[in-house]
């Protein structure tokens, strides 16, 4: 299963790097794929490019979403630990 996630551009670096904020986690991503990305934007990143940039509302929602999903999981018990 491949997964892409909503990442925000916190400073863009020589080469069409950039580094982006994963949850609080920094990450250096390659920007080669989007054109025009700034400080503060929303891009979909999968195994460390970004794809595309997102709207920042839908990045924020889309995020809301992942976090609503960790809190669910946490809280079931998983089959192995029944």
């Amino acid at each position: 299963m491949c997964l892409a996630l909503p990442c925000r551009v916190v400073d863009l670096l020589p080469g069409e790097q950039a580094m982006v904020d994963i949850a609080g986690v920094g990450k250096q991503i390659s920007l080669a794929l989007v054109d025009e990305v700034a400080v503060g934007d929303y891009v979909i990143v999968h195994v460390g490019y970004a794809l595309t940039r997102l709207d920042p509302d839908e990045a924020e929602k889309t995020l809301a979403l992942f976090a609503e999903l960790g809190v669910a999981a946490a809280q079931e018990p998983t089959a192995w630990s029944r």
